[in-house]
């Protein structure tokens, strides 16, 4: 069974097709024609499951996507589902990086608690659907290191950790990344699915 990863990051391929190791997935690349889904609703569930469910309708595949994002506690939770275009065009890391450091640059170190949150779902062809969650709880510090990852992981450190996740090495990232816990048990699923 193939399944299909509803994005166009190549980022989040690598990363999606090493937690799914041993599913055989492919990514939009091989479906140019597919759709743009815009990530109109409120809630990470919410859009994971658009982008699920018009990519499935499209392929006549599964389809498995995600939302994902940052939730700063200071800032009440966000950026939030808006953290890919926090700065105003969807995925400019360095300018949502840039404008959400303004933003804390007052806010004291002890003070910037926020967790990573992934929703994935995936949408079977049949209509049938299903969601997880994964998170990641830690801080965000003033000045960014690392040059792995993408988005946010230069300013995250995880709790019981000293290094951001932009300075672990992939693999090791997956074993406790938001992504890795919401896919991991999404992989589980599919693999028990009868």
């Amino acid at each position: 069974m193939k399944i299909v990863l509803a994005t166009r990051n190549q980022g989040k391929i690598a990363e999606l097709r090493r937690i799914l190791d041993g599913i055989d997935v492919i990514g939009l690349e091989e479906f140019p024609d597919a759709p743009e889904v815009p990530e109109t609703e409120l809630t990470f569930a919410g859009n994971a499951l658009l982008k699920a469910r018009a990519i499935a309708a499209h392929t006549g595949l599964p389809a498995v996507a995600d939302d994902s994002g940052l939730c700063v506690d200071a800032m009440n939770g966000m950026p939030g589902v808006f953290s890919a275009r926090w700065s105003g065009g969807h995925g400019d890391d360095q300018g949502n990086l840039d404008l959400l450091l303004g933003q804390l640059s007052d806010v004291a170190p002890e003070h910037r608690g926020a967790r990573f949150v992934c929703v994935a779902a995936i949408a079977w062809p049949s209509g049938e659907e299903e969601t997880v969650e994964g998170r990641l709880d830690g801080v965000v510090i003033a000045v960014p290191r690392g040059t792995g990852g993408f988005g946010y992981d230069p300013i995250f450190v995880p709790e019981g950790d000293t290094r951001t996740t932009a300075e672990m090495a992939p693999e090791e990232k997956d074993a406790i990344s938001h992504r890795g816990k919401a896919f991991a048990a999404l992989a589980d699923r599919i693999r028990t699915r009868p």
